[in-house]
């Protein structure tokens, strides 16, 4: 029996609703743990002030949820230029004429609460904007992905801990092989059902992949070290040119937030020094660094392509899975996400989030740098906007894949493709490596 629109409208209403509340308690959580001077400070360049992405998301919410989508006035013309990030670079945003945290407050809560009056009345189909409530789920995760940003933030930051969150599951690679032969073959790649699949996700295509080796687990601490130990960093050999000369100028020899002392790597964890956990995956590195790690150890990074089939592919039906798991969504068990926790759980982790080849933690945990550029899909159209992927597609970008333990699961999917240059290092990275079979 087929649904009726109301009853898909209502079921749309509470996935949106949940969607939207668990962001906005996440954004609090992370806004409400410093005291205004922290807020309001930038702590890196590379980053803006707390309340500058707190304000940002209510302006975002209010110019799509708002004016785009119920048609009503706007109510803060006067800071939508602003609160956008395409017309102010973080370093500069300290300069700008911000909300102070508690008008930020305010304006969001306000904007919150006239949304959820759209989303309780608004119809949730008749156009692409709307259809299967897309709007606010990709509200949802521009806040999750600002609420990303936030905990990067956090880690920069200086000063004692201001956050905390219980221990991942332990994990263990004892009878784990060290790689998994992927067969050769076509797979689809991409999704063109995903409901609230961003326009980089799109659309379904065919791919084909030769045969390859992947780790079944992410690169741990203790295997970078090695690299570290063999004088990794003072061999060019093992460097892209562009990487050679960042870490040279840079002074670089380990992973960002690492130090040694008294004859073991300590890091820098949101305030807490701890010693180096040698079974968890290495993060904080850049392309390059990823990059070197794998020339050094006689493999290479996987391709995007690589890695989404080592992902969704199931060889015995044939068929691309929503996640590694199948279709399901992700759950406690599955994968690392969320800001469950505050670090990625060690090596071989989460066995009921394995693929169907037996590949581990390709959800949640690190993001995963892969070799490939930031390009579009075949059929690729832009939606909403053109400055939400199209803008940065070309050779300066890298795409990583799988989410991290930042990510929330609205924001993460088997699908889901994110970029940066790669030389950037605070973001949650780790990677894994592949060969050729």
């Amino acid at each position: 029996m087929t649904e009726t629109p109301v009853a898909t409208d209502d079921v749309l209403r509470k996935r949106a609703l949940e969607a939207l509340t668990t962001a906005r308690a996440r954004t609090r959580l992370l806004t409400e743990c410093v005291d205004d001077r922290e807020l309001t400070a930038q702590h890196s360049p590379l980053m803006s002030p707390l309340v500058w992405d707190l304000a940002h998301i209510g302006n975002q919410e209010e110019q799509w949820l708002l004016r785009a989508v119920a048609g009503r006035d706007a109510i803060r013309p006067e800071i939508d230029s602003v609160y956008d990030a395409f017309e102010h670079p973080r370093a500069e945003r300290p300069a700008l004429p911000l909300l102070s945290p508690a008008e930020s407050r305010t304006y969001a809560s306000d904007i919150r609460g006239r949304v959820l009056d759209v989303l309780e009345a608004h119809p949730l189909h008749g156009s692409p904007l709307v259809d299967s409530a897309f709007a606010f789920g990709m509200i949802a995760q521009h806040e999750q992905q600002h609420d990303e940003t936030m905990l990067i933030t956090h880690q920069l930051r200086r000063g004692p801990a201001a956050l905390d969150a219980p221990e991942p599951p332990g994990g263990g690679t004892a009878g784990l092989p060290a790689e998994v032969l992927v067969p050769a073959g076509p797979f689809t790649m991409g999704t063109s059902a995903e409901p609230w699949a961003l326009d980089n996700e799109r659309p379904a295509h065919h791919r084909h992949a030769d045969a390859f080796f992947i780790d079944t687990t992410p690169v741990t601490n203790g295997a970078f070290q090695a690299f570290v130990a063999d004088g990794g960093y003072t061999d060019e050999r093992w460097w892209a040119p562009e990487g050679w000369d960042q870490i040279r100028r840079h002074d670089i020899g380990a992973p960002l937030f690492w130090r040694h002392e008294g004859g073991q790597w300590l890091r820098r964890r949101f305030g807490v020094t701890e010693p180096v956990p040698e079974d968890e995956p290495v993060l904080h590195v850049s392309w390059y660094e990823a990059d070197a790690y794998a020339r050094w150890a006689g493999r290479r990074l996987p391709t995007e392509t690589e890695w989404e089939k080592a992902a969704r592919h199931d060889p015995a039906s044939g068929r691309s899975r929503r996640y590694p798991w199948g279709d399901e969504d992700p759950t406690p068990e599955r994968a690392n996400l969320g800001q469950r926790h505050l670090r990625p759980a060690p090596a071989g982790a989460y066995p009921e989030g394995a693929s169907p080849l037996g590949v581990r933690q390709l959800i949640g945990d690190v993001w995963e740098w892969t070799s490939s550029d930031f390009l579009p899909y075949p059929g690729f159209a832009p939606f909403p906007y053109r400055e939400y992927s199209e803008v940065f597609f070309g050779p300066g970008h890298k795409v990583l894949r799988g989410g991290s333990f930042a990510v929330d699961a609205v924001a993460c999917r088997g699908t889901f493709r994110n970029w940066d240059l790669p030389v950037r290092r605070q973001i949650f990275c780790g990677f894994r490596t592949a060969r050729d079979a």
